[in-house]
């Protein structure tokens, strides 16, 4: 390979939703969100390398064979962007279960807009990086900035909300699957005008008060845990384990709970031993930034948000 070769590995953190409010289809057939996003520490890494050349290739190693990868895609947005030339190669090593409600797609193609416009020494500011996460998907463009915040629209409208502190949790992934779009077809025939109103009134409380101990809602829980109870049972079981706050995540069919100490994370750990389970702790906005630029330190002129690269002319 080329001594001009630039490499880095990064980290794509994964997502929990504090709450979640679906009102009404809107007239793209999208449907209308309220949703308080978080990340977490659970990650997928990836190793991406750069060669500049005269023309482009891309190439992803993902042993998951997931079809459609959103990082190749997201690749090829990133050089058409920059108007970049050169050899991608890339390799996914995936941690965070897929189909779980937990955004792992998203944040491997957003960590792949922010990474590969550094190493190959150009600069695609946040406004554009927003426009490219909007073809790739609704929960991309949370990635590219990380911490809590409030989704709106289709969850892609993003407003910072106050840190958390980083709490430790629990992550529960059963062995489910619930597709996107059967949550929303379990859920839509129960979805008012009238209710969307209270949702609204509701989900603004939520926002404002972001006092720890208070309970979220997530619309999806009441339509997929009638189609899978064990669901609703594992929530259960997770608030009996010690969590003070419990819920699904998305549309499912992932759990998690939020608890107090470590011990006590250990103690549901104990308690839930046939699941399979993952400790976490909620990753606010600073520590986002600083993982990222840690895994770029060779790469990065200062400590700027979008990472900015010292490549650049």
């Amino acid at each position: 390979m080329s001594q001009f070769v630039r490499k880095a590995r990064v980290r794509a953190l994964a997502k929990i939703n504090l709450d979640l409010r679906v009102l009404a289809r809107r007239p793209d057939g999208y449907h209308e969100l309220r949703t308080i996003f978080q990340t977490v520490s659970l990650a997928d890494t990836i190793e991406i390398s750069f060669a500049a050349g005269r023309g482009t290739s891309i190439e992803l190693d993902d042993s998951a064979n997931i079809p459609n990868n959103l990082v190749e895609r997201a690749a090829r947005l990133a050089m058409e962007a920059m108007g970049a030339r050169g050899n991608v190669r890339m390799r996914l090593e995936k941690q965070i279960p897929m189909g779980a409600g937990l955004g792992g797609g998203s944040s491997d193609a957003a960590a792949v807009l922010l990474a590969l416009p550094v190493l190959a020494g150009h600069a695609l500011h946040t406004a554009r990086l927003l426009e490219l996460a909007e073809q790739l998907g609704s929960d991309v463009s949370f990635f590219l900035l990380g911490g809590c915040a409030v989704g709106i629209g289709r969850g892609n409208e993003l407003f910072p909300l106050p840190e958390r502190p980083s709490v430790p949790g629990l992550l529960v992934t059963p062995g489910i699957h619930v597709s996107t779009p059967e949550a929303y077809g379990l859920l839509s025939p129960r979805l008012t005008s009238e209710s969307a109103q209270n949702k609204m009134v509701y989900f603004q409380l939520q926002a404002w008060n972001q006092a720890f101990g208070t309970v979220g809602i997530n619309d999806f829980e009441g339509a997929v845990f009638e189609r899978h109870k064990s669901l609703a049972v594992l929530k259960k079981r997770l608030i009996r384990a010690g969590a003070f706050v419990a819920m699904m995540t998305g549309s499912g069919s992932a759990l998690f709970g939020l608890f107090g100490t470590r011990d006590e994370v250990n103690h549901a750990i104990a308690l839930l031993r046939e699941e399979k389970t993952f400790r976490i702790s909620l990753v606010n906005r600073a520590r986002y930034r600083a993982i990222w630029w840690q895994a770029l330190k060779a790469h990065i002129d200062g400590r700027v948000w979008p990472p900015r690269s010292r490549y650049l002319r």
